[in-house]
């Protein structure tokens, strides 16, 4: 079986990480996050890769077709024009070809069992399985209508009238039947494909009960980094022997002065933190300098940009 990754957005609310540096290679505890993808799905034994690219493309290329992943063969779909979700994955009809196969966001951080993930596809006998995970937050992200086994509705576009606390997790198995229901120009895969799949053989679901992260707004992306229960540390060992790449909050070749104080941080390849610094709660991306006596709290910092974050704690203190 072959994965089909979701990888040319735009990454609009990641901005301004973004503006320098792609989504899918913006680091999570100095590894970048589309790699967990990578991992995971070698784990389940899938090792031939598709990824469409379209922001910052040539860089997202260039830096996987220089990274030795072992056992993994990544092709790339450049979209000049993006297409979204669903224009994205119908371009990518002929290179999926006739078999079943995997849709994955590049956004997410999870540990769900692609495998028990594929048995429960095949089983259903549904042209469609969707990952889902419950929450107490889907009214906010977006819920999911289900109803017998079966996904019906999202958010209520189909005016089912149907509320759940599922929310999708951006993987899903999918019959090439789905190409029926695409568009070649600029859509998303929830009007057209999924939509076309609920009303025509049906969509299934998996109920993920693990962790899953969603890594695409700036507090989120904050928040992955510093959770210290968060499965990505459990998973170390396994990423390292899979693809050679281990989760660490300090990189060993960043410069940090013996008079400055780090602590709850990650300091990313190449960062310098001068004398009588002290950097709290915060995430340091490749390449930042930090002038001597610099106090940096709850931040995310690139070269060329700081973003205050609300703390958790006082976020918590002012809704009471």
């Amino acid at each position: 079986m072959k994965a089909f990754i979701l990888a040319a957005g735009f990454g609009t609310r990641l901005r301004p990480l973004t503006d320098h540096i792609p989504k899918p290679l913006i680091p999570i505890l100095n590894i970048p996050s589309l790699f967990y993808t990578f991992f995971l799905l070698k784990q389940a034994g899938i090792t031939e890769i598709i990824c469409n690219i379209h922001h910052h493309a040539v860089v997202i290329r260039r830096f996987i077709e220089s990274t030795d992943l072992p056992g993994l063969t990544v092709t790339f779909s450049e979209e000049p024009v993006i297409l979204g979700t669903g224009g994205g994955l119908k371009k990518c009809e002929n290179l999926l070809g006739t078999d079943e196969f995997l849709l994955v966001n590049s956004d997410i951080i999870t540990d769900i069992d692609f495998k028990a993930l594929i048995r429960n596809h095949q089983q259903s006998g549904r042209p469609g399985t969707l990952a889902l995970y419950e929450t107490p937050d889907a009214a906010t992200i977006g819920y999911i209508g289900v109803e017998n086994g079966l996904v019906k509705d999202f958010r209520n576009n189909r005016n089912t009238e149907l509320v759940s606390s599922y929310i999708y997790t951006g993987t899903a198995v999918l019959n090439p039947k789905i190409f029926e229901f695409l568009k070649d120009e600029f859509s998303g895969i929830v009007d057209t494909g999924f939509t076309g799949l609920i009303d025509n053989g049906g969509l299934s679901y998996y109920r993920h009960e693990g962790q899953w992260k969603d890594i695409g707004s700036m507090q989120s992306y904050w928040q992955a980094n510093l959770d210290t229960k968060s499965v990505i540390m459990s998973m170390s060992e396994q990423m390292n022997l899979a693809i050679g790449m281990r989760p660490h909050s300090i990189s060993p070749d960043a410069f940090i002065s013996n008079s400055a104080e780090v602590s709850c941080s990650v300091i990313g390849q190449g960062c310098h933190i001068g004398a009588d610094c002290t950097i709290t709660n915060s995430v340091l991306l490749p390449g930042v300098t930090v002038n001597p006596g610099t106090a940096i709290i709850n931040a995310v910092v690139d070269p060329f940009s700081t973003t205050v974050m609300e703390h958790h704690e006082q976020k918590r203190r002012n809704s009471w």
